[in-house]
């Protein structure tokens, strides 16, 4: 397992330049503003200069007041620091979802439900009231070089009705977003004309891996913001008194692989058809200096095999690599054993690394004897056709918390699935069923709520979000103005644009005469009491909308399948 340094120390490759504004001017203005004006240049590769980081992974953000900078619950990529005025973070409970662009809270009445049978209207994609026009609570929105501005309407009210701290010129935030690929924690506003930097993920990383002060500075807050909750959710740390989890908490690093941006990374190479990159996190066969805590993402766990690897399991967030090893060798110095499987990262993956040294010191001998063997299961073949597990981690499906697999030899195409989705949404079908086949089982082109939802990011009015009632992702209308960033973004072609209508049929144009265009997507009848409507309503139990996050439960459905063939 590598160090820290190790796994950050890569060949930096520039992509286009996050903002074509970034003139020599501009850059020489930004080098004299903390905290890089405290860096050293000269501990920066030539290939990785500080100037070319600020240059081509950076950008000036201009915010009037009460411009929403960052939404509570989005996914990020960037990490801000404040060069003038001042925003504010809005503490917990936050602002309410329809200020945020969101659907409100609220599922469909029975009665509404039951009128679904005759008040569905005979022309698709129709949009009615308020869904095919800005949502007004939240404000003014304007177009201003392509680039979306939503505005809080009311900032007095926002300030005494909620919780809220300021931050001024010189502070950092949505570092913690931008690296680990975890939700906004806060809706963060401009209080008054602000000038920001946004640093895409990129160039963060590169600045902590050549500047100690900042990383020591990120790593910290991370310790002090999230670190001590996540370990104590873990029945390993759980019971650490506050000395032993400040040990762990002091020498825990953090790390990251893959791409971050994988979804269109693995796009290419999908239509390439070539295998995508999986870098290796822990090999087989190398001693075992740490436990493995995947905070974000997903990893392989392989073994070899003849020539080649077999996949044994997947680990996603909670998963933990390694303890086996680690205890063993503890409870048995003479016989040290090293790891017997590799972990591979699928994607993107951002992990904590436990060193052995306080495992050994810390935290094993404060682990009853009867409790270790619970917590240290090394894993295991979960079982069923290999070549089932290769396929879910080629096409990325692992990640699915929602997943429409078919059984193609029960499905005898009545489409009584798409006419329960279709009366479910205003006779509009929200999937379409042809997708990736392996052998009898197709992953359909349906929306699985993934657990890493790459369409949420950079959605700028935060139409797609995550929904109150049980997480599943979906799409307010009223508040999507078509930009087909979350269309692009999906890996899955699970998102699609299409032209709306009035209630009386006809195509709805902008100011251009051009069709409006929306998002749709499947939303798992989120609105509905008996849901999802479209694995109901199959009367020959050929679909299942099942959790791919973990392999288990799809390899017991397929195996159930199997034995009572049709």
């Amino acid at each position: 397992m590598p160090s820290f340094a190790a796994i950050v120390e890569r060949p930096r490759r520039w992509d286009v330049p996050f903002d074509a504004g970034m003139t020599d001017e501009v850059v020489a203005r930004v080098l004299t503003v903390p905290p890089f004006s405290a860096m050293n240049p000269a501990r920066f590769p030539r290939t990785v200069a500080l100037a070319d980081i600020i240059r081509n992974d950076t950008a000036l953000r201009r915010y009037r007041a009460g411009e929403i900078v960052v939404r509570e619950s989005d996914y990020g990529t960037s990490a801000f620091l404040i060069l003038s005025g001042q925003v504010r973070v809005v503490l917990a409970p936050g602002l309410p979802e329809a200020m945020l662009g969101r659907r409100s809270r609220r599922r469909r009445t029975f009665w509404q439900i039951l009128s679904q049978a005759w008040a569905n209207s005979k022309y698709p994609e129709i949009r009615r009231g308020g869904a095919a026009s800005p949502d007004p609570r939240l404000g003014q929105r304007a177009l201003s070089d392509q680039t979306v501005r939503v505005f809080l309407q009311d900032i007095p009210r926002v300030l005494n009705e909620h919780r809220t701290v300021t931050l001024g010129a010189g502070e950092i935030f949505g570092e913690m977003a931008a690296l680990s690929r975890m939700p906004r924690t806060a809706t963060v506003f401009a209080e008054t004309e602000a000038e920001l930097l946004e640093i895409r993920w990129q160039g963060f990383r590169d600045l902590m891996r050549y500047d100690e002060a900042l990383r020591r500075h990120v790593e910290q807050l991370y310790r002090e913001r999230a670190l001590e909750t996540y370990l104590r959710s873990l029945p390993l740390f759980a019971k650490l008194d506050d000395r032993a989890l400040q040990a762990v908490m002091a020498a825990t690093e953090f790390a990251t692989f893959g791409e971050y941006d994988w979804s269109g990374e693995y796009k290419k190479l999908a239509a390439q058809g070539r295998a995508v990159n999986e870098p290796i996190i822990a090999a087989e066969g190398d001693y075992p200096n740490g436990i493995v805590l995947i905070r974000a993402g997903f990893a392989r766990v392989t073994q070899r095999f003849g020539d080649g690897e077999r996949t044994l399991n997947y680990l996603g967030a909670g998963g933990m690599f390694g303890l086996a090893e680690v205890a063993h060798n503890w409870r048995h110095p003479d016989q040290t054993r090293p790891l017997q499987f590799s972990l591979r990262a699928l994607g993107y993956t951002h992990v904590l690394l436990v060193p052995t040294r306080v495992l050994e010191q810390v935290v094993l001998p404060a682990v009853p004897a009867s409790s270790l063997p619970a917590l240290v299961e090394e894993p295991q073949p979960v079982g069923g056709d290999g070549a089932w597990l290769d396929f879910l981690a080629d096409n990325r499906f692992l990640n699915g918390t929602a997943a429409m697999v078919i059984d193609l030899d029960r499905c005898t195409r009545c489409d009584d699935c798409v006419r329960a989705c279709a009366a479910t949404h205003d006779n509009n079908p929200r999937f379409l069923r042809h997708g990736p086949i392996h052998g009898r089982w197709m992953i359909a082109n349906a929306c699985m709520h993934c657990a890493d939802p790459v369409c949420m990011i950079g959605c700028p009015t935060g139409a797609i979000h995550r929904n109150a009632f049980g997480g599943q992702v979906v799409i307010n209308q009223a508040t999507c103005i078509g930009c087909q960033i979350c269309a692009l973004n999906c890996p899955y072609d699970a998102i699609r644009m299409v032209e709306i209508r009035d209630e009386q049929g006809r195509i709805m144009v902008d100011a251009e005469f051009k069709p409006i265009l929306k998002a749709t997507k499947c939303d798992l009848c989120a609105t509905q009491y008996v849901s999802p409507a479209c694995e109901r309503a199959c009367p020959h139990d050929a679909l299942v909308r099942i959790n791919l996050n973990r392999p288990e439960p799809l390899l017991e459905w397929t195996h159930r399948h199997h034995r009572f063939a049709p």
